[in-house]
């Protein structure tokens, strides 16, 4: 009997994606387990399976966006009467919310035209566009309906990759100076990087410009999660500082059987912490306060086109060397877009390290629906007075920044406490 093929709803959060890579075509027979499509969302691609078996007898949905359990397909045996699904389909297809923009886009037969003319391009191709410098409206696509794939971006950046010079090449590197920029029939040399340099210079000067770049999806996302918080939560911010001779000397001793970063200590011991003090570990719902006896630790990952936050699930119950390679992993995966979507959500608290580019101070702000987030700033060697006397050691600043309607200054000045006390002296938890 034919059937649907639905928008598949991937992770707790997902209410739409973009199909596209029909891997079938209209009239192939399709076995159960067979790869369908590929669905896009803000931050993941995944293959989608046929979950039946039979002949794909129509293709509803490719290269578009559309909502969750909406019909992109009708599969069922070969011969059989489809006019009822496909009539179905459309008043489906018709119940559908437009966006807020399809008014403005009617108004006009200008719009009309400029809508009629788009290039149809996949959110990963336009992105790879984006990272490789490439104007897409200049490439031919060779997906279904001409839209343009990842492989034809990269096949047309390959293509318009200009020649170098070793010399120029290093010099390039040097003046911050992209040479696919450089327009010159042959290759390219010293000479001619040095003066596009000069022109850049004089051109950079010559008066005032803007530029106007469009907000990737994944950035949207996150503009509008951030701006929830800030209008959500009232914040209160707390800093405290930690030597961390002890954390320096833990992964010395461990260093011969795994080796931690200062994120994965933390993670270990604020997981620990976090059970004493179960407030920070919260989420609140309408009037209620939600606690639990387990730790989600959210770890902040940033990318070229955003920030992700995989998440360590049940980290006060893993050993030090289990939460080091899954943070390993989890990070890696984040940077190939290949994590899951519940591999981004169900986080109880996050981690925010930036130390590593010298930041001393800041105030994160709150992944909700958590209630607090720690920020990790960089070790810089300071004097301190220790029994009387001055000595340099290794300091580290920690922001808090906790939601005030939940977690008072006291709880929260004495949550920072406890954190010190234990990074400082770790074995402390074997007590």
């Amino acid at each position: 009997m034919a059937e649907y093929i639905l928008m598949p709803k991937m992770g707790l959060t997902m209410t739409e994606g973009y199909l596209t890579n029909w891997r079938k075509k209209e009239g192939d027979i399709v076995n159960k387990g067979d790869i369908l499509f590929d669905v896009e969302t803000d931050k993941l691609t995944n293959e989608i399976e046929a979950k039946t078996s039979g002949v794909l007898r129509k293709i509803l949905v490719n290269n578009e966006t559309v909502g969750v359990s909406v019909p992109v397909a009708i599969i069922g045996t070969a011969d059989e009467d489809i006019s009822d699904l496909l009539h179905q389909a459309g008043k489906v297809e018709e119940s559908v919310p437009q966006k807020e923009t399809s008014k403005a886009e009617k108004a006009t037969p200008e719009t009309k035209k400029v809508a009629a003319g788009r290039v149809k391009i996949s959110p990963r191709a336009k992105k790879v566009a984006q990272e490789l410098n490439v104007d897409y409206n200049l490439v031919t696509g060779t997906g279904a309906g001409g839209a343009i794939t990842e492989e034809d971006i990269r096949k047309f950046a390959e293509k318009e990759k200009v020649k170098v010079s070793p010399t120029a090449a290093v010099v390039a590197k040097e003046l911050g100076v992209d040479t696919e920029k450089i327009q010159k029939e042959g290759r390219v040399m010293k000479a001619d990087v040095i003066q596009y340099k000069l022109d850049e210079n004089l051109r950079k000067y010559a008066e005032p410009q803007e530029y106007r770049t469009p907000m990737s999806n994944m950035r949207k996302i996150i503009a509008k999660r951030m701006l929830e918080s800030v209008q959500t939560s009232p914040t209160v911010s707390f800093n405290i500082k930690v030597d961390t001779t002890a954390m320096k000397q833990l992964r010395e001793d461990l260093k011969d059987t795994v080796k931690v970063s200062y994120t994965d200590i933390l993670v270990k011991i604020v997981s620990m912490v976090l059970l004493e003090y179960p407030l920070l570990n919260s989420t609140l719902e309408g009037d209620e306060i939600i606690t639990r006896n387990y730790v989600n630790m959210g770890v902040a990952v940033a990318l070229p086109a955003g920030l992700l936050v995989p998440v360590v699930k049940y980290a006060n119950v893993k050993g030090l060397k289990d939460i080091s390679e899954e943070i390993k992993d989890l990070s890696e995966r984040a940077r190939t877009n290949s994590l899951s979507p519940d591999e981004l959500t169900g986080g109880t608290f996050t981690i925010s390290n930036l130390g590593m580019f010298g930041i001393e101070s800041f105030t994160p702000i709150i992944n909700q629906p958590e209630v607090a987030i720690l920020g990790v700033n960089a070790i810089i060697q300071e004097p301190v007075v220790v029994n009387g006397e001055l000595v340099i050691k290794p300091m580290m600043n920690l922001s808090l920044t906790a939601d005030h309607r939940v977690v008072d200054g006291a709880v929260a000045a004495e949550f920072l406490a406890k954190l010190k006390e234990y990074l400082e002296k770790p074995g402390l938890l074997l007590l």
